[in-house]
């Protein structure tokens, strides 16, 4: 009934069933005996009632399709705002960053100078200079991040073992693991099809989810990387940790840029954007799921074969 009501011939119906029934009311009213004028009217009655409910229904959620509509609308154009200004602060940081980087390993040099190396006194010194180098370091990520941010990334598309991508970046993360007592879990589907997509980003997308695990179980927790099929074009990579989980208030908010639960000094708030960014440009989709008292888990889908753009 619903998709009828949808089309053209329903929506007539709408508008002339009602008039109908009032014109048949008045017309049979007279030769009607007096219990079928009451059904007629009653019938007549509730057509009308019905029609006008359900027009009014429409008509709201069609004002909340254009509100919705209207807000997403306003957010694509708040994430191209970000992306244009990031971007243009990006450049503008990147040549002093260089400059500091290229004082501070030329200080550090001559502090290791043979006259100099042997000087206890400068000990504090040399330190603060690497930690200058290590600074300017992970600014020069940050703009990286934020540079890739608004850049195209063109994808090179190639035949891609999905289960063997993720296991590499299981085995690239499983060493800092063990020194915090975290446990990375293996549960890859067998006999996968292969993917066609681009391994070097989706290898990103994967790295950078595991290493959020991680950081969300802290210590004495796991990490679980699995493979699957979904449908029978789209294969599944899921990444779920035992940490604390996601609020219900930060859920919606963790793919935006600048968004970050971490301490001040310790995330940009852009991996998660980022990943987001790659997995449009590839043809797939990334989401976050946290039950309640269940950790996190966050699903990256992909198809077979990536539709032409």
């Amino acid at each position: 009934m619903e998709p009828l009501l949808h089309s053209e011939p329903g929506r007539k119906l709408l508008r002339l069933g009602p008039a109908l029934l009032v014109l048949t009311s008045a017309f049979l009213a007279p030769v009607l005996p007096e219990w079928g004028r009451l059904i007629l009217g009653l019938a007549t009655a509730g057509a009308v009632y019905w029609a006008v409910s359900w027009l009014a229904g429409q008509t709201v959620r069609s004002r909340e399709e254009e509100t919705r509509l209207g807000e997403e609308l306003l957010q694509s154009q708040k994430m191209a705002a970000v992306g244009q200004l990031s971007s243009g602060i990006a450049h503008e940081i990147n040549t002093p960053l260089a400059v500091i980087g290229q004082e501070a390993e030329l200080l550090l040099m001559g502090l290791d100078a043979e006259a100099l190396k042997d000087r206890a006194e400068l000990d504090a010194t040399r330190e603060g200079v690497r930690q200058i180098s290590l600074q300017v370091e992970r600014c020069r990520e940050i703009t990286h991040k934020l540079l890739s941010l608004s850049r195209k990334l063109e994808a090179i598309v190639q035949d891609t073992d999905v289960s063997a991508l993720a296991e590499d970046m299981a085995m690239l993360v499983e060493k800092e693991a063990r020194l915090k007592s975290i446990v990375i879990r293996r549960n890859y589907a067998a006999s996968l099809p292969p993917v066609a997509t681009d391994p070097a980003l989706l290898r990103q997308v994967i790295l950078n989810l595991l290493n959020n695990a991680m950081q969300a179980v802290g210590c004495q927790g796991s990490v679980t990387v699995s493979t699957d099929m979904t449908a029978r074009d789209r294969v599944r990579i899921t990444v779920d940790d035992t940490g604390p989980g996601i609020s219900p208030d930060n859920l919606s908010k963790i793919f935006n840029p600048f968004f970050t639960t971490k301490p001040p000094g310790q995330g940009t708030g852009l991996g998660l954007s980022m990943c987001m960014t790659i997995m449009e440009r590839l043809g797939g989709t990334i989401q976050a799921a946290s039950p309640p008292g269940q950790g996190a888990r966050f699903e990256v889908v992909l198809p077979l074969r990536r539709e032409a753009a």
